[in-house]
Formats: structure tokens, sequence, C-alpha cells
């Protein structure tokens, strides 16, 4: 079974070889992903960027794939990259479009996300991770590298960006977001996978501190600034921002990451719920899809199934004020437009 991360309980990539009851029983590990073909605007890994040739993969549940969902709307790319949404509840064959009409992704034609794993790499031995990018004509998985995909969808993907799509990765300002999110990456990221996935007290404990004392650090950095790096949105922010919104709703309890609440930290509160009012941010986030999966997946935790009825989500659309500490959220460009009718999320996973 895969678990939502690219990351592990044995060690191969993108899975757990023990199924969903794993979890929480053997170590977690984070492989680096095996399908790291890059789509760039010269195609020098045979994958030149081409409107409506690439499918992207995601589930909504998972932080690392709803990166890939927020850049893609921030930048404009819905008409150039069409999307997939698999079910949040997986099986151990992993992500599944039991969402679509007949169970089958209506593009690709195929009922399992592995199916495009199997298509690029017959008998891969590692897990089927998201996010993932397939080339629809041939059906074949292009990449799985979720630490990539981003990064080039604000680089390599420009010259099909929306007309006032914001500089997430400027050039001036990369060596300090680089920095700012491998240290982010290591301690909170997957920092709370570790902790929830802990198979001892002292791995669980030792994720815990570096998640609690990182947050204390970012709590203090964003203290005065609106955004972690320069004075709008980067890519730093999108990914700090996919593990905050998750964290009362499922890292809290679920992660046992429990010695405070989001919604207890004023300024990091205040922090994603600025983000969340953006437009490219909240519209893409399915609390609903976020609580099934990881509650009922990870039956090696959480072994009833029982799914929370809270966090109370009443406070994601309350004031923030962090537009008195200035800052521009989409540079000299402007905000996306509305989401697409079919990719609205259902009310029942909104606030």
């Amino acid at each position: 079974m895969t678990d939502d991360t690219g990351g592990t309980a044995s060690g191969a990539t993108g899975g757990s070889a023990g199924g969903n009851a794993s979890y929480g029983h053997q170590p977690f590990t984070r492989s680096a992903s095996h399908f790291a073909d890059r789509i760039t605007a010269d195609g020098r890994d045979g994958w030149p960027v081409e409107a409506g040739r690439y499918r992207l993969v995601v589930s909504r549940a998972c932080p690392w794939a709803s990166r890939a969902l927020v850049s893609r709307r921030l930048l404009g790319l819905e008409d150039a990259l069409s999307l997939a949404v698999a079910d949040p509840v997986q099986d151990d064959r992993s992500w599944r479009f039991t969402l679509d009409e007949d169970g089958r992704d209506p593009v690709l034609g195929i009922r399992l996300l592995s199916e495009a794993y199997d298509a690029r790499e017959l008998g891969y031995p590692g897990g089927v991770s998201v996010p993932a990018i397939v080339d629809v004509p041939s059906g074949r998985l292009v990449t799985n590298d979720y630490q990539r995909i981003t990064l080039d969808l604000a680089t390599e993907w420009s010259a099909l960006h929306r007309q006032g799509a914001p500089d997430l990765y400027p050039e001036r300002l990369r060596e300090e977001i680089d920095a700012v999110m491998e240290d982010i990456y290591r301690d909170v990221n997957n920092g709370v996978y570790r902790a929830g996935f802990a198979d001892g007290q002292d791995a669980y404990e030792e994720a815990y501190t570096d998640v609690f004392r990182r947050l204390d650090l970012v709590s203090e950095r964003l203290a005065d600034r609106r955004y972690l790096v320069g004075d709008t949105i980067t890519e730093a922010d999108i990914r700090l921002f996919t593990t905050l919104v998750r964290f009362d709703a499922v890292y809290h309890g679920h992660f046992k990451c429990n010695r405070s609440k989001l919604s207890e930290d004023p300024v990091l509160w205040a922090y994603a719920r600025d983000l969340y009012q953006t437009p490219g941010f909240g519209d893409t986030v399915d609390f609903d899809h976020i609580k099934q999966h990881y509650y009922r997946v990870h039956s090696g935790i959480n072994p009833t199934g029982i799914v929370p009825l809270g966090p109370d989500l009443s406070g994601w659309p309350a004031p923030h004020h962090r537009e008195e500490l200035g800052g521009r959220p989409f540079g000299d460009g402007t905000a996306p437009g509305p989401v697409p009718p079919d990719e609205e999320v259902p009310a029942r996973g909104r606030p």
C-alpha cells in the first residue's frame, strides 16, 4: 500500500510493504522519487512542455500533491495541464479513480494510477505515489518527483502561465527560499510523518521535538513579516501551508503532534488563514478528503477507522489582519480567476 507521501514504512519508494495495517509498526523512511524525469521547455529529458499533453494526478488529501494543486491554480495552468483527482480512500492497490464515472479516469481510461506506473516500468517494485504527471498519448507516467514538479511548473512552464501569474520562485531569492524550504521540509513537512508513523517512543519523541522547535522558529520569523521570503507568496509559503492546513484536522490528534494546535499559535494561525483566504490556496483544500484519507487508510495507527467529526473549521474564513504587515500576495501580478466548475471542492469539504 502506498501512502500519500512518496515515503514508506519499509523503505520501498512510495509504499508500505505490509499494507495499510503496517503504519506505525515499521520504521518510517522517505525515499527519493523513482521517476524523476523533468518536463522542460527544451524537452531535454524527452518530455517537452506542451499544452494539453500531460495530466496531473493528485489526491486532495495529500499535502505533497496539494502543492501542485496550489501552484497550478496560481499560475493559471488549468487549461494547459488537466487534472485527475483520486479517491482519498486507498486500498492496498493504492490510488483509485472511483470518484469518476464507472471508476475510470475519463482522460487516461484507467482505474488505478498504478496502470500508468506499469506502462512506464512493468514490475516496478516501489509504491504508487501522488502527485504524478502522466503523458496522455502514451498513458505512461512521466514523473512522481514531488519536490521538483512545482519548481518546474513555476519556471519551465512559464510560456503557458496566465497573464499576471506570480513569480513563485524568483531567481534572486532562490538561495534563501531553498534554505527555508529545507528546514521546513525536514522538521515540519516530513517531521509530522516521522512522529505519526514512529514505531517506538524514542523515534516519536525526536520527531515531535523537531516539529515544534521548527514551528516555534517559523512563528518567530513570521511575527513581523507577512510571507516567509520577500514580500510576496513564494514556493516556500506553498510548502508550509499544505502542512499547516492539515495540522489541527489530522496531525495534532492522528499523528500525536499535540503540544499545541495551530489555532493556539496567534502568528501561525493568522498566517495560515491569510493564505487560506488567498485565491489559489483555500479553494483547493478539501477537509473531508483529508480526514477520510488519514483516519481510514492508516489502519495501523487508527484500527477502528473512525473519522472524527471535528475540529471546528469555522475560524478559517475569519479576519487575520496580516495585511497590516504589508506585502503583495501576487507581486506585480494578479489573483487567479474563478475555480473551474468541475474542479470546485464540494461543500462538505469546506468550512
